[in-house]
């Protein structure tokens, strides 16, 4: 049995997935969003359905976001969804 060598990353993995800089770019803007409304959900021991209703969005939504299936979210929808429950987002941008 072989033993493959592992990769190190260069900062960030959506970079390193072969995506385009704005598919990367928009990867990691929704990996930021998601581990934000994951860390508020912990942070405040909800329920799913406690956190549906704090968010404005069906229990499934919340499921899924707590199941990290960033595929299934755009940025404007989980923006509105910290929104909903009175998280700030601020925007960041790194020099070109």
């Amino acid at each position: 049995m072989s033993k493959q060598r592992g990769h190190l990353t260069e900062g960030s993995i959506f970079d390193d997935l072969g995506r385009s800089a704005e598919q990367a770019a928009n990867l990691k803007i929704r990996a930021a969003l998601l581990n934000r409304i994951i860390a508020y959900v912990e942070a405040h021991s909800l329920t799913q359905t406690e956190a549906a209703e704090r968010f404005g969005v069906p229990q499934g939504r919340v499921s899924l976001a707590l199941g990290g299936r960033i595929s299934k979210f755009t940025i404007d929808y989980l923006v509105n969804m910290l929104a909903h429950a009175g998280v700030g987002v601020e925007e960041y941008f790194m020099p070109a």
